[in-house]
């Protein structure tokens, strides 16, 4: 018999298994209990709640990223290398991890408890948070204007990779969030470097 932990993660895993149908149908625990071959009563001796299954999904999704983005923050030393490297890995965890992928866009998460997509707001939030923290690197290193508006321009980098992820999950994940990165990155850093002063 598998142990509690390991039946956790199990379980987690089936369901973000079932969230890569790109139907995008709603998951019961019925549904997800059946897939386990499991009684529904079996999943709620490992999780309160169908939304505690959710949280779980939400808590390896910010141990994955920030996990990188705080390495990235600490080994990488130019501030728009930082902020390419924190790009790629957003496109890159989404393109090799299709259900979490309709976790981030929130679209798994209609008609669920609403304190999920507040907290996958709040992962946006301090996703932004780290872009804006590259970005003010770069302009100490003169990369970038003193009094760039780092906080617009944060948040059109992550509207490009929300966009991104939104297109990964409506095309039934067909069109891949990293596709056309090689060619979108100095797009994105000509914006940055726009704000470079006089």
């Amino acid at each position: 018999m598998a142990k509690s932990g390991e039946r956790r993660l199990q379980i987690l895993q089936t369901l973000a298994e079932m969230l890569e149908n790109p139907k995008g149908e709603k998951i019961t625990t019925a549904a997800l209990a059946a897939r386990l071959e499991c009684s529904e009563a079996a999943l709620y001796r490992h999780f309160a709640s169908k939304a505690q299954m959710f949280e779980g999904l939400i808590e390896f999704i910010e141990t994955s990223l920030f996990g990188v983005i705080n390495q990235i923050a600490g080994e990488e030393q130019q501030g728009l290398q930082q902020v390419e490297h924190i790009l790629a890995l957003l496109l890159n965890f989404a393109q090799r991890n299709r259900g979490m992928t309709r976790v981030l866009t929130g679209d798994a998460l209609v008609n669920e408890n609403e304190r999920l997509q507040a907290r996958i707001n709040l992962l946006h939030d301090k996703i932004e948070a780290a872009l804006k923290q590259a970005l003010r690197v770069a302009a100490t290193q003169h990369q970038l204007a003193a009094d760039a508006d780092f906080g617009a321009l944060a948040n059109l980098l992550l509207c490009f990779v929300v966009g991104r992820w939104q297109q990964y999950a409506k095309s039934g994940f067909s069109r891949e969030p990293a596709a056309h990165w090689p060619q979108q990155w100095p797009m994105l850093l000509l914006a940055c470097l726009s704000q470079r002063g006089a």
